[in-house]
């Protein structure tokens, strides 16, 4: 990673301990499903992990992560304050986790999103993701299915 990224005044750059507090309460504002403090201070610190922190001022503003397991990753914990929708923080943490995962050996990404939730579909199939299962009532508060997203390597020889 370069340092950090800039979209106006939003940096992008790795995730530290000290973020924990407020990643928990960032995502606890925009999702029922929120990790704890604890288990982002666990996530930053293991070393199968890529998490980012979008900041503006000082402040948290975005955060999401990136499980690594041999050849594939699973992206989580995508979320950006309500204030800051559609302002391309989200598409740029991605993006960046994706090349930084690339550069760590990762062939193929998956992730699962609410089926319901049509503007994060629509981003991740911006992002080269596809549909390839539903993971039935897998969301709760509200209810929802999961749909199970991929992005492959180009050359189709996944797994």
């Amino acid at each position: 990673m370069s340092g950090t990224a800039c979209a106006g005044t939003v940096r992008i750059r790795r995730m530290r301990e000290q973020d924990a507090v407020a990643a928990a309460a960032l995502e606890a504002s925009v999702s029922p499903e929120a990790w704890s403090e604890r288990a982002f201070r666990e996530a930053v610190s293991d070393k199968n992990a890529i998490y980012l922190a979008a900041k503006r001022d000082g402040v948290l503003v975005g955060c999401c992560g990136l499980w690594i397991s041999l050849d594939e990753a699973d992206l989580c914990n995508v979320a950006v304050a309500r204030a800051f929708w559609r302002q391309g923080i989200a598409s740029r943490m991605i993006g960046e986790l994706l090349s930084l995962g690339e550069a760590a050996g990762v062939q193929d990404f998956t992730l699962e999103v609410r089926k319901n939730s049509r503007a994060a579909v629509a981003l991740y199939e911006k992002l080269g993701f596809a549909a390839e299962g539903v993971r039935r009532g897998f969301y709760k508060n509200p209810e929802d299915d999961a749909l199970i997203m991929w992005k492959r390597r180009a050359d189709g020889a996944s797994h």
